[in-house]
């Protein structure tokens, strides 16, 4: 399979067609949803409980019935998408999503509202594992990693959207809940309509042996001069990952690196980040005695716009500083503030 690899890093970025960066948004609307749907329920819990008369274990459940969702969605995500398509699987997570908006927003119970989130938990998974993907091969080898990061990106400003939004509600009085989640069902239906407009991923044609389907898809993703050497370069990809299997992942010299990369997402979220992110509310009204809850909605808010300054900072130091000093850093800043938090009693 000879082409020519220089081909793919001739045309500068300003030849980059439109196309390109429209699809990558695209697919990070799956990421501001995600965002959006994990963080709304930390305003909307407060009045959710009093609605609800809930209890200690019923809190829990109403929160936490998203990550079961989660782990279903993530779990079998990427083998739905290998069999039936990237755009199809996030098509179906735009939908999961609306019917999850309006499910959570009309509950006549605890079950129902926990039904619901359990389908959005499910669009959660889905997203997270395919939106990234999808972006990664529609984008051009030498602008790929920028563009993924949108989707991290898209994720944290879902996370801020969804504060300013549960603070902008609280006002509405006991059923505002219910307003806060509904709200998601707008862009979720922006997501469904905007991924019709879009192509199937190039890669997954080629890989289906549908390769002149995935020609047309890379000439308006690079370009006619780029399109073949691209889709040359997938398809020696393919052929080299079918003569593997996951088995090599466990091998070395992968197995060190690979249980390094799963550690340090495994202790980035043992940090305890995600109870700010799901109880934030309650803690800031009954723990840290801020008063009304549109106190401690206001101080959610303060807590993601840093969580967006910081994926800023990121985002634009990633390729400068590199990847190790960033996460040393990023280490250190939340040991240093576990460690205020537990001297000052909170």
């Amino acid at each position: 399979c000879a082409y020519d690899r220089s081909v793919l890093n001739r045309s500068t970025t300003a030849e980059i067609p439109g196309f390109v960066y429209l699809v990558a948004l695209v697919a990070a609307l799956g990421g501001l949803l995600f965002g959006f749907d994990t963080a709304v329920i930390n305003g909307a819990i407060i009045f959710l409980r009093k609605e609800f008369a809930l209890g200690d274990l019923q809190t829990e459940l109403a929160a936490g019935s998203l990550l079961v969702g989660c782990a279903l969605g993530a779990s079998s995500g990427g083998t739905l998408s290998d069999h039936y398509g990237r755009r199809r699987l996030l098509i179906v997570s735009g939908v999961l999503f609306l019917l999850s908006a309006v499910g959570a927003a009309i509950p006549r119970n605890l079950g129902e509202f926990i039904a619901a989130r359990l389908v959005g938990g499910i669009a959660i998974g889905v997203a997270s594992a395919i939106s990234p993907l999808y972006i990664a091969e529609m984008s051009p080898p030498r602008i790929r990693g920028r563009l993924v990061t949108l989707n991290q990106l898209a994720i944290v400003i879902g996370i801020l959207t969804a504060f300013i939004v549960n603070w902008g509600l609280a006002g509405l009085g006991a059923s505002s809940w219910r307003w806060m989640f509904l709200v998601a069902g707008l862009p979720s239906l922006v997501f469904v309509v905007s991924l019709m407009a879009v192509p199937e991923s190039g890669r997954w044609l080629a890989q289906k042996g549908r390769g002149t389907d995935a020609l047309t898809v890379f000439t308006k993703l690079a370009g006619p001069l780029q399109a073949k050497a691209l889709l040359a370069e997938v398809e020696a990809a393919i052929a080299q990952e079918e003569k593997g299997s996951i088995a090599v992942l466990f091998r070395r010299p992968l197995r060190r690196p690979m249980m390094i990369a799963i550690a340090i997402a495994v202790l980035s979220q043992v940090t305890g980040i995600n109870t700010i992110l799901y109880y934030g509310s309650l803690i800031f009204t009954e723990q840290a005695k801020s008063g009304s809850a549109s106190s401690a909605l206001l101080a959610n808010i303060v807590i993601g716009g840093t969580n967006l300054a910081g994926t800023i900072i990121a985002i634009l130091y990633l390729d400068r500083a590199g990847r190790k000093p960033l996460l040393m850093a990023a280490a250190t800043g939340m040991g240093v503030a576990l460690a205020a938090a537990i001297s000052s009693g909170f």
